[in-house]
Parts: structure tokens; C-alpha cells; sequence
């Protein structure tokens, strides 16, 4: 390698080595930059390591000098500290919808954001009880698929899966193409959801994309723009339970004080709340009425009550009464 280019090239491996191996614990001398430096072939005398250091900080990079042992520069600060890098760490290994080769690629990704002593803290081993991976590997090509399809105003078409009870996945309606026009993204449940409106009825349905299977972009623009004009994601995720669908309708629930949390964790706390009495309250929610739902009001037990619509409590009851008839 020539010696000018080998100049040339200096301050780019300094930047690296800044970047790859040093953090507060973990600084290098001006010597042993140098020894680096030659290990590389590349020649350097202590006045030009300082010089090239102090053109990367007017570049902005935030190299600092630590005068007590061990001394030396050291990277001080980076696009992500390290308990952010541990938890974006921890959301992919928990993920149910990452399969497991991708988590070890993200993984790695994020490790080389953070120096390589850093990284040895980010191999952690989150245990997430009954984790099941999904297998769909294509479901990142979907994604961006979707999102290009959200960006050009343009309808989708796409092949279906459900379960197999031999735990494969097996085409729905024998392989024919839904054909949608996408308006959102969803996550939930550890699952990504697409929300669109179905082109043969014009209902808003949601899919989830690991089942997703050959994204196909059409060229037709999106239809029912009128079914989303308010569309807030946020709310659809509250009164949505796990993602399947049903009538929309305003609920009035009555509920012992304790599941006051539970309430609003579940529909967020722009729900009004009122006393019903010392030991209990009772709001208005809206949610989308289904077997979900229910099971979502029965798992609260007795201290929860549908107190309006009767219809909805009447159809509640026969849910209740169909599912103690197993029992029987």
C-alpha cells in the first residue's frame, strides 16, 4: 500500500477503532493507536494521532481523554446507549413473530453498535414462557412490501395460511389471492397485523402477516379511504381483542375498584370513569363485540359485569352457558 494513500486512509481506521473497541473502561493510548495503526501497515507518529483525533471531534465525534488508569480515548457517547441497546436486545429475543435466525442477525447488528466489550453484555438470554417462533421467514419481505403498497397509494394482493393441526401451514380458500387495499400496520399480541379494507366486500379486516404468504403490489389504487378518514391505531388496538373482529359497539362496564388498572391498561385513560359506589365504578368503552372479548370479560371473574347493551349481556350469557356445557 502506497504511503500517501496509506495517509489518506489514517484517520478512517482511527475512526473504526474508536468506534469498534473503546468505551469508558476500555481507552487506548496514543501508543497503542500507533501499534495499531502499524499493524495495519500504516505508519504514524504521535503528533499526527492527535492531530487526527482532534479532526474527528471537530467532526463531531465524541472522543474523550481519561487521565486516571486505565488512561487513555475513548468513544464517550453514541447514537444508542447501552441500556437502550439491551432493551431493543431483549424486545428481539422476546418476540414471538422474529424466528430465530433473524434474531441472531439483529442481534449481531445491534452488537455493533456499541463497542466489541459492550457487546459482550448485550448476549443476554431473555426466557419468555410459551414462545412459540413463527417459521415464516418472509415476513420482513412482507412487511416492506406492505409499507411500499402504504407509500404508493396501492392495493395488495397476497396468498393466506392458517394451522394444520400436524402444526404446518396450509393455504386457506385451496391458494386463491385475497386481494386488499392496505391502510396500517399493527402490532399486538407479539404479532404484526395488516389492516385493510377487503376489495369483494368493502369491510375492514386485519391479517396477520406471518401468514402472509407471496405479497404481490397491484397496480389499482387503494379503495375505502372513507373507512379510515379517523382511523387511529391506537384505539383500534384497545377495543380490538387479539385482533379479530366483530360489531362495534359502546359497552357500559361496572367493576370492583382493583380493576381500575386493569381497565386502563386495556382502553387507555381517556376513558371517563365514574363511582358507582364506595367499592366499584363503571365506564363507557367501545369494542368490537366478540368471543375474544367475552373471554377477555370472563377472565376478570365476577367482580366485572356487562351492565348494557342487553343484547350484548344476553349474548355473553349464552357464551358463558355454552362453554360450562363442556363441563357438564
Amino acid at each position: 500500500m502506497p504511503r500517501v494513500f496509506n495517509q489518506k486512509i489514517k484517520i478512517l481506521y482511527l475512526m473504526r477503532v474508536f468506534l469498534e473497541r473503546t468505551d469508558e473502561e476500555h481507552p487506548m493510548s496514543v501508543k497503542e493507536l500507533i501499534i495499531y495503526l502499524n499493524s495495519l501497515g500504516i505508519s504514524a507518529e504521535r503528533k499526527t494521532v492527535y492531530d487526527d483525533i482532534e479532526t474527528l471531534r471537530n467532526f463531531g465525534m465524541d472522543i474523550l481523554n481519561r487521565r486516571e488508569q486505565p488512561a487513555g480515548f475513548y468513544l464517550a457517547s453514541r447514537k444508542f446507549e447501552l441500556p437502550e441497546l439491551k432493551l431493543l436486545v431483549d424486545a428481539v429475543q422476546s418476540s414471538r413473530f422474529i424466528t430465530s435466525g433473524k434474531s441472531r442477525q439483529l442481534i449481531g447488528k445491534l452488537e455493533s453498535l456499541a463497542s466489541v466489550h459492550e457487546a459482550r453484555q448485550l448476549r443476554r438470554q431473555v426466557f419468555v414462557q410459551n414462545r412459540v417462533r413463527t417459521m415464516n421467514e418472509s415476513v420482513y419481505y412482507s412487511i416492506d412490501e406492505i409499507q411500499r403498497a402504504l407509500t404508493e397509494d396501492r392495493q395488495i394482493s397476497f396468498q393466506y395460511c392458517e394451522w394444520t393441526v400436524e402444526k404446518e401451514l396450509r393455504l386457506k380458500k385451496n391458494g386463491e389471492r385475497y386481494r386488499v387495499s392496505p391502510w396500517g400496520l399493527v402490532w399486538q399480541n407479539e404479532n404484526y397485523y395488516l389492516v385493510a379494507c377487503d376489495e369483494k366486500c368493502g369491510r375492514v379486516k386485519h391479517y396477520r402477516v406471518d401468514k402472509i404468504m407471496q405479497i404481490r403490489l397491484e397496480e389499482a389504487a387503494r379503495s375505502g379511504r372513507e373507512l379510515f378518514e379517523n382511523y387511529d391505531a391506537g384505539e383500534l388496538t384497545s377495543r380490538t381483542f387479539g385482533m379479530f373482529g366483530g360489531k362495534e359497539e359502546t359497552i357500559c362496564l361496572e367493576a370492583h375498584n382493583r380493576l381500575v388498572g386493569v381497565v386502563l391498561d386495556r382502553f387507555g385513560r381517556d376513558i371517563m370513569i365514574q363511582r358507582k359506589d364506595h367499592e366499584h365504578f363503571k365506564t363507557l368503552v367501545r369494542v368490537n363485540v366478540s368471543d375474544q372479548f367475552f373471554g377477555w370479560i370472563a377472565s376478570l371473574g365476577p367482580d366485572a359485569v356487562i351492565a348494557s347493551p342487553d343484547d350484548v349481556r344476553g349474548r355473553y350469557r349464552e357464551f358463558l352457558e355454552k362453554s360450562l356445557s363442556n363441563y357438564k
